[in-house]
């Protein structure tokens, strides 16, 4: 008995350095790791259907990634080990899972749509060693994977400060490494109209210009910088954006602020707004009493054109309205909006908003398309077929689903990241406020108990929000993202019962030399 310890212990330490090795994020939902590896080198054949053109694409993306990050390029014919990629439509794992097989003479990943592929093969990415001598080893694994929810989103804001395309792009390749399906665009703000609509080109002639910007918090002074800021993003390059996401399984969700929010757009049209201005693109941050009319015809032809060219560049299913912090005040004084109030049998100015809200729901609808808007859209009643996406914590959220209403959990409590990640705000950059550590993101539950099981069916996933007030560079955004992405990324995929804070750490330090490879910038946790 006294000979077997040392040889249970050899066998323990073993399986424990194994398991170290597995550091995939987000956790699957079922791994079994087996003895053995699989050696990863120049022998190598990479084999798929390259008749089907996006098992094609997946296929060359990960050949691709190892000739670039590790210098291995793959064969495409001969005996070596294969690496496989292959389609099989009688999988019962939906259109985003995927099993992932690796033993010591083949790796295959199967799906049985080209979605789940590729987070097969985001998966296999990561487990490859990041830090490795001469050879590159997988280990051998059994992997049956899926996401606990379809929406799994982040949203950027670019009104606030402006971001080129190929940034926007090394963006949306770090939400697909961790199987972000939804890019949330933030695209209209009272500081900067980014987006061209050729119907009204003073929004990308006027709009998307402002001719100072707040130094330093807002809290702290009245300092402005006397620099002009601005960038808008062609339809074009909003489209070459579409395509990239898509090629990455990545749905983009345009936001198009309306009634708050909308003072970049009033500079160039006042007419839209109650008073007839002027109106100008502000340097502050805040909110501002300057808001479309909600009394005049031509606000809504206004609004109506614009979404009709952004649909036309966005094909997906949500279009975000905005809606939150909408000032009343030029409503309570402008005669239009008063009749308006009284024509339509509304009580006040909340009604009025929802009535507005009601009639965009309906004209998007109208184009097959769904209205989802921040939580606000529940005061004054919540259009018929509106998506609410809750933000001043999950009390809109709940409401919502109650009414049978899908839901986006999204509340400043727990997915607001740019909050500060540190009490130590000194040792931080400059951020808008409040206190988000790794943790209290990979905490949240985004079912609220408040709910029944059938009222829970309303809850569509979990998004982070990246508000840029005081991100003005793309370092700083890629520091306020990561790690808390990887976080979000694993309260929207991994079954709750598989999630334990001290393992993901463990798994995120050796996410931390992956991401040191490939040049991106992020906040440790641990320092």
């Amino acid at each position: 008995m006294k000979q077997l310890i040392p040889i249970l212990i050899l066998l323990i330490f073993a399986g424990t350095s194994m398991a170290q090795q597995i550091s995939i994020i987000p956790k699957p939902a079922e791994m079994s790791v087996k003895s053995g590896s699989f050696l990863l080198d120049n022998n190598c054949v990479l084999n798929y259907d390259n008749e089907n053109t996006e098992v094609s694409r997946i296929a060359t993306f990960f050949s691709d990634y190892l000739a670039e990050v590790y210098d291995v390029k793959l064969a495409t014919e001969g005996s070596g080990n294969k690496i496989s990629f292959k389609i099989m439509s009688r999988l019962n794992l939906g259109k985003e899972g995927y099993l992932l097989k690796v033993d010591k003479n083949s790796v295959v990943i199967t799906a049985s749509e080209p979605s789940g592929l590729f987070y097969g093969m985001q998966s296999l990415k990561q487990l490859i060693p990041a830090e490795a001598s001469n050879a590159l080893s997988i280990p051998c694994i059994d992997i049956k994977d899926q996401p606990r929810f379809a929406w799994r989103g982040n949203m950027l804001d670019v009104g606030r400060h402006f971001f080129p395309v190929s940034f926007i792009k090394q963006y949306l390749d770090i939400l697909a490494m961790y199987k972000i399906n939804t890019f949330h665009w933030h695209l209209t703000e009272d500081q900067g109209w980014r987006i061209e609509i050729k119907k009204y080109p003073l929004l990308t002639e006027i709009s998307h210009w402002r001719d100072e910007t707040r130094v330093g918090h807002q809290r702290d002074g009245n300092e402005m910088d006397g620099i002009g800021y601005g960038g808008f993003y062609t339809q074009d390059q909003c489209r070459e954006i579409v395509r990239y996401a898509a090629e990455r399984y990545i749905t983009v969700v345009p936001e198009i602020e309306m009634p708050g929010h909308s003072s970049a757009a009033l500079a160039a049209y006042p007419n839209l707004g109650c008073t007839g201005g002027p109106y100008k693109v502000v340097g502050e941050w805040g909110v501002f009493k300057d808001v479309y009319c909600a009394g005049k015809e031509e606000t809504f032809t206004f609004l109506q054109d614009v979404l009709d060219e952004v649909m036309d560049i966005f094909p997906s299913e949500f279009i975000h309205v905005g809606g939150d912090e909408c000032p009343k005040d030029a409503w309570e004084e402008c005669e239009a909006c008063q009749k308006r109030i009284a024509d339509e049998g509304l009580k006040n100015e909340h009604e009025l908003q929802s009535w507005l809200i009601t009639r965009m729901d309906q004209y998007l609808t109208s184009k097959g398309r769904r209205l989802i808007g921040w939580d606000e859209i529940l005061e004054g009643g919540l259009a018929p077929q509106a998506t609410v996406m809750s933000w001043r914590g999950i009390k809109g959220g709940i409401e919502a689903a109650k009414q049978h209403h899908d839901v986006v959990m999204s509340p400043t409590t727990h997915m607001y990241i740019d909050y500060y990640q540190s009490e130590d705000k000194k040792n931080e950059p400059l951020a808008i406020g409040g206190f988000l550590p790794l943790e209290k993101v990979y905490s949240y539950e985004p079912v609220p108990e408040e709910l029944t099981s059938d009222e829970a069916k309303y809850i569509l996933g979990v998004q982070t929000n990246l508000w840029t007030e005081y991100i003005a560079t793309t370092k700083k955004v890629e520091y306020m993202l990561l790690p808390r992405l990887q976080a979000e990324a694993e309260v929207a995929w991994t079954p709750k019962e598989l999630k334990d804070f001290d393992d993901f750490g463990n798994r995120l330090n050796e996410d931390y030399k992956r991401l040191e490879k490939l040049g991106i910038h992020f906040r440790n946790h641990n320092k």
